[in-house]
C-alpha cells in the first residue's frame, strides 16, 4: 500500500490520507498518479453545476487544476450522456467532488444546486471558492497564470476578493462539430469596451455565516450589515484596483469604472460552433429558460471582432493533465461515449428540416454588427426598486463614495473612458452611417457603434469624447512645430488641433482602413479638406513597424511624435526611439497604444530618460505620457 493511502472503513478500498476537508467517503478510493493540487492558499474551490455536458467534462476539469483550484465541486440534474458519471470518476480518483442537484418544484437548477452548495462541507471548508458555469474557464494573465501568484498578489494588497469580469468568445466562424478543445477552438472574443459582456464572477474568501453563495457575487447576510464586517470586505477588479464600496451590497456586472482585465478574465463560451449549439439548443439549458437558445441570444454571444489568445499559456499543462486523466480507462471509456452519443445526436439533427432552419437563422444572426445588437439583460434595471430594497448600510455608504469622488476631482463615469474610445480590429463601416452626429470640441461626430464603443458614445453625446487630450495637447506643443501622429485613428485629436493650432503642420497616419473611412467621412461632414499644411499618410506599418515609423520621422522630420498605433509595441518602441532624429523635442504616448500597452510601458519610460527626455509634460497618466527633451 502507498505511503499516502490507508484502507477505507467498509469500502475495501483505498482512501487517501491527503483528502480535502469535508470531503466525502468515495474520494480518492481509487489509486491515481495525478494527484489534486494542494495550495499555498488553502483550499481553493470551484463550484459549478452541469447537465449533460459529457464531452467538455475532462477540458474543464484539466484546466481548472492547471488553473490551480485544489478541489472543483459539481453539481449535475438529469443527465442523459454520462456527465454524472464522468464526474463521480473523477471523484474516486480524487481530482473532482460530485454532487447531485435535488431541485425542489418551484427552484430553477441554478439556485438549487447553491443552495445545497451553502451547506457542502467541502465548500463551507473552503478558503477561497468560486462559483462557475460549465462554459466559463478561468483565465489568469497576471505572473505565472496560476491561481497561486493571482491569490498571493491579492493577498499582498490586503485583499480578500477578486471580481473578475466576463470576456464573451464567438464561434469565430467555426460551423462544425470538433472533438479539438473549446479553449483553443475558439479565440475570437468581443471588445473589452463591449459593456454587454460584462458580466461577473467573483472569487473571494468564503465564511458561510456572513455570506449566502451567489451566481455572480456571494450575498452579504443583512445582520451584519451594521457591524463592521463590510469594512473588512476588500475586492479588486480584474485588473488589481480596488473594487467600489457598491459592490459589496449589490449588482452582477462590471461599470467603465470597475470593469479591468490585466490581472484576470473569464473566458465565457456561450455559443461555441453552430453544430455545437445546435445540440444544446435542442436538450435544453441548465436555468430552465424558455427560448433562451434563439437567434438574438446567438447575435449577443457570437461576438468574434478581437483575436484573445491568452488561453494558449495553458496548452502544455492542461494537455498533459488531460492524457494522465485519460489513462484511466474507464475515465476514457466514459468520456468517448459521451463524445460518441453528442455526434450521434448530431448525425440525426443534421437530417431534419428545423437544423437546416436554425444553421440559416445563426447565419444571419452573426451578420448583425455589433453596435446593432439590441439585446437586452434579462431584467431591466429597476432603479426605484433598487433604492426601496437598498439598507439604510448601503444608502449610507453609497452616499459617502460618491463624495469621496467628487472630492477627489469631481469627475464624473463620462469624463474618461479606461478601456478606449474606439472598438478594436478592423469593423465593417462600408455601409453609410445614417445614425446621429454629435458636436464635440466644435467637432461633428457620429454615435457609430460600429467604431466607438457604448462607453465612448457616452462621452461623445455629452460633448467630451477624448476631452482630456483635446484640452491638454494643444497646450503643450511648440509654436509652428511639425507634428507627426502614428495612429490617428478617426483623426479625431489631428482635426482639433489642426483647428486650434493654425500655426502647427500636421501629418497623420493611420494604417486601419475602417478608420480611415470613418475619418474622411469625419472630414467631409465638417467641410474640411486636407492640404499640405494638414495632411493623412496611408503608410502601413507592415511587419516592421519600426523601420516604417523611423522612415516616416525622417521624411516630415516632426518636433512632436505622437506615438498611438497599438502596433507599436513596447519592444518596438526599444529599438525605434533610439533612432529617431534628434529634432523631436517632445513625444507623448496615447491611444489605441496606452491602453493595450499601458502596464508594459515601465521600460519604454526608462529608455526615454536614457535618451535624454524627460516627463515634464504633464498629463494624466490615464489618457497619455508625456516627453520632452530635457535642457541637460
Amino acid at each position: 500500500m502507498r505511503g499516502n493511502e490507508a484502507q477505507g472503513e467498509g469500502l475495501g478500498k483505498t482512501v487517501r490520507k491527503d483528502r480535502p476537508k469535508g470531503a466525502s467517503e468515495l474520494w480518492g478510493t481509487v489509486p491515481f498518479a495525478l494527484k489534486r493540487h494542494v495550495s499555498p492558499h488553502g483550499q481553493v474551490t470551484a463550484v459549478s453545476m452541469m447537465k449533460d455536458e459529457g464531452p467538455f467534462v475532462i477540458e474543464w476539469v484539466a484546466h481548472h487544476i492547471a488553473v490551480g483550484f485544489s478541489d472543483l465541486v459539481v453539481y449535475t440534474n438529469d443527465c442523459s450522456d454520462g456527465t454524472d458519471d464522468l464526474l463521480i470518476r473523477l471523484e474516486e480518483l480524487g481530482l473532482c467532488h460530485h454532487r447531485r442537484n435535488a431541485i425542489p418544484e418551484g427552484l430553477r437548477p441554478q439556485p438549487s444546486a447553491l443552495n445545497h452548495a451553502q451547506d457542502e462541507p467541502v465548500v463551507r471548508q473552503s478558503d477561497w471558492v468560486m462559483v462557475f458555469d460549465a462554459d466559463e474557464f478561468l483565465a489568469i494573465r497576471y505572473g505565472d497564470g496560476t491561481l497561486d501568484a493571482l491569490l498571493a498578489a491579492t493577498k499582498a494588497r490586503d485583499a480578500n476578493g477578486i471580481v473578475v469580469t466576463w470576456r464573451i468568445f464567438g464561434s469565430g466562424g467555426v460551423v462544425d462539430w470538433s472533438r479539438a478543445p473549446v479553449t483553443e477552438q475558439y479565440l475570437m472574443a468581443a471588445p473589452i469596451t463591449w459593456n454587454k459582456g460584462w458580466g461577473v464572477k467573483t472569487l473571494f474568501t468564503f465564511d458561510a455565516d456572513y455570506w449566502k453563495l451567489g451566481i455572480h457575487r456571494p450575498k452579504m447576510k443583512t445582520r451584519h450589515h451594521k457591524t463592521n464586517f463590510p469594512d473588512q470586505v476588500k475586492w479588486l477588479t480584474g485588473s488589481g484596483a480596488v473594487m467600489e464600496d457598491y459592490f459589496k451590497f449589490r449588482g452582477w456586472r462590471s461599470i467603465t469604472r470597475t470593469v479591468g482585465y490585466d490581472w484576470v478574465q473569464l473566458n465565457h463560451y456561450a455559443v461555441k460552433s453552430v453544430e455545437s449549439y445546435a445540440i444544446r439548443k435542442m436538450r435544453g439549458n441548465v436555468n430552465l429558460k424558455k427560448d433562451k437558445y434563439n437567434s438574438d441570444y446567438w447575435s449577443l454571444q457570437d461576438r468574434n471582432e478581437v483575436r484573445d489568445d491568452t488561453m494558449l499559456r495553458y496548452t502544455e499543462s492542461r494537455n498533459k493533465i488531460i492524457t494522465l486523466l485519460l489513462k484511466d480507462p474507464e475515465l476514457a471509456r466514459l468520456h468517448l461515449a459521451a463524445v460518441e452519443q453528442a455526434e450521434a445526436r448530431l448525425g440525426e439533427l443534421r437530417t431534419t428540416e428545423a437544423y437546416a432552419e436554425l444553421v440559416a437563422d445563426l447565419a444571419r444572426a452573426s451578420a448583425v454588427p455589433i453596435g446593432q445588437i439590441t439585446a437586452k439583460p434579462p431584467q431591466a434595471r429597476d432603479r426605484e426598486k433598487i433604492a426601496a430594497l437598498m439598507s439604510e448600510v448601503e444608502k449610507a455608504r453609497n452616499f459617502a463614495a460618491k463624495a469621496d469622488r467628487r472630492a477627489e476631482g469631481g469627475k464624473t463615469p463620462a469624463d474618461q473612458v479606461p478601456m478606449g474610445s474606439y472598438v478594436p480590429g478592423v469593423p465593417d463601416v462600408s455601409a453609410d452611417f445614417a445614425g446621429e452626429w454629435v458636436e464635440n470640441h466644435g467637432l461633428l461626430l457620429p454615435l457609430d457603434g460600429r467604431v466607438f464603443p457604448a462607453s465612448a458614445q457616452v462621452q461623445i453625446r455629452a460633448g467630451k469624447f477624448e476631452r482630456g487630450l483635446a484640452r491638454r495637447l494643444p497646450a503643450v506643443i511648440p509654436n509652428g512645430a511639425t507634428v507627426l501622429e502614428i495612429g490617428s485613428a478617426a483623426g479625431f485629436l489631428g482635426l482639433h488641433l489642426a483647428t486650434v493650432r493654425p500655426d502647427l503642420r500636421i501629418t497623420m497616419n493611420e494604417a486601419n482602413l475602417a478608420l480611415r473611412t470613418i475619418m474622411q467621412r469625419i472630414m467631409l461632414k465638417n467641410e474640411r479638406i486636407f492640404s499640405n499644411r494638414f495632411s493623412l499618410r496611408r503608410f502601413p506599418l507592415g511587419d516592421a513597424p519600426a523601420e516604417a515609423v523611423l522612415a516616416l520621422c525622417a521624411d516630415v522630420k516632426p518636433i512632436a511624435l505622437l506615438l498611438c498605433d497599438p502596433l507599436l509595441t513596447p519592444d518596438i518602441l526599444a529599438k525605434l526611439l533610439p533612432g529617431l532624429e534628434p529634432q523631436s523635442e517632445q513625444i507623448v504616448l496615447y491611444g489605441r497604444l496606452l491602453e493595450r500597452w499601458h502596464t508594459s510601458l515601465g521600460p519604454v519610460e526608462e529608455l526615454l530618460a536614457d535618451l535624454g527626455y524627460d516627463s515634464s509634460l504633464i498629463f494624466d497618466r490615464n489618457i497619455a505620457r508625456g516627453f520632452a527633451r530635457s535642457a541637460a
